[in-house]
């Protein structure tokens, strides 16, 4: 029990001592560069949707 506390109490220290917590602008930059990845991919992975199923349509009316 006595490893459970000391790992407790050196992870919190080290969350106060250690960690850089970013400003606000620095905040909002990468807030704004997750959102952009996050609309990029989406229109890619829903471009391919829409490629997939076209061939998929092209492919199931042959039969």
């Amino acid at each position: 029990m006595n490893k459970v506390t000391t790992y407790f109490k050196e992870s919190y220290k080290e969350l106060l001592e250690k960690v850089t917590w970013p400003n606000w602008a620095e905040l909002q930059q990468a807030t704004i560069i997750v959102l952009v990845a996050t609309l990029l991919i989406t229109f890619v992975v829903g471009l391919m949707d829409v490629a997939s199923s076209s061939v998929l349509k092209l492919i199931y009316s042959f039969f």
